[in-house]
Order: C-alpha cells, then sequence, then structure tokens
C-alpha cells in the first residue's frame, strides 16, 4: 500500500469518527418523549427500583447512576435543584452499581440515564447523558400542566 492511499485511510477514519462524535454530542442529553407505543413507556413503582422513597405525586425525576460515574454527580446536583424548586416533583437516584439488573430490565445503556415520570408512576420521558436543564424544565412544565413564569 502505498503512503498516499493510507493517508487517504487514515484522514477518512478521523472524519468518520469525527461526525460520528458529533452526532453522538448533539443527542446527548436530550429529553426524548416516549410513546404509548414504546417499549419502555412503563408503570414504575418504588418497589420496581429496589428503594423505598416516595415518588412525586406530580412528577418523578429517576435517575440511574454508577458510583464512579463523574457526570452522575452534577447530574443528582441539577435534578435535585430542579425538584426542589418544583412543588409535587421528587428526585430519586438509583446506584446500579450493585443492582445491574435493573440496566437490562429498564434498557439503560449509559450512566447517567434519568426517567421522568409522571405523578402515577408512567415513563413520560427518558434522557441520555446529563440532561439539558431547560429541556427538562420545560417537560416537567407539560407533566405538571404548570405556567410558571421564569426570571432568568
Amino acid at each position: 500500500m502505498s503512503w498516499i492511499a493510507a493517508l487517504a485511510i487514515v484522514i477518512g477514519l478521523v472524519a468518520a469518527a469525527t461526525v460520528l462524535g458529533l452526532i453522538w454530542r448533539s443527542n446527548t442529553g436530550r429529553v426524548r418523549a416516549v410513546h404509548a407505543t414504546d417499549d419502555h413507556r412503563a408503570v414504575i413503582a418504588p418497589e420496581d427500583v429496589g428503594t423505598s422513597a416516595e415518588f412525586g405525586s406530580g412528577a418523578t425525576l429517576l435517575q440511574f447512576s454508577t458510583e464512579f460515574c463523574a457526570p452522575c454527580r452534577s447530574t443528582a446536583v441539577v435534578l435535585s435543584e430542579l425538584a426542589d424548586q418544583l412543588p409535587r416533583v421528587r428526585h430519586i437516584d438509583i446506584d446500579l452499581t450493585n443492582q445491574p439488573e435493573l440496566a437490562g430490565r429498564f434498557n439503560i445503556l449509559q450512566t447517567p440515564t434519568t426517567f421522568i415520570l409522571d405523578g402515577s408512576g408512567t415513563v413520560q420521558a427518558r434522557i441520555g447523558g446529563a440532561p439539558r436543564r431547560e429541556e427538562l424544565r420545560n417537560r416537567l412544565d407539560e407533566i405538571l400542566g404548570s405556567t410558571n413564569v421564569r426570571l432568568n
């Protein structure tokens, strides 16, 4: 193989990796609605995820994380702050380190992954990666039927 062909292959691989990385990055943290026809549109109860904590009467931010996940810690801060600002919203963090079977059961491929549950525990949306605060707030407002005025 000539050096020109080798260089072309390397440049092609770098370009392909860059494009795939940009696509992945643009989708990470986005709130994805879960529709009634999706397999993941389930009703989740606290005992289904091994917690005794009560879910929120309006919405629950159910975060799945692991012990050694750095973005999980910052995600927990964002979700907790948002839950504290909104009445009837709870944040619950489930550590998959000692419960790996939950990852398979709920099709969790990365941490953090957050489910947004409505007041009945039905999964309304899913976020893979660290959430985008504004998208998350807008989705919660839809679920809660809120018309909160934000001063930012």
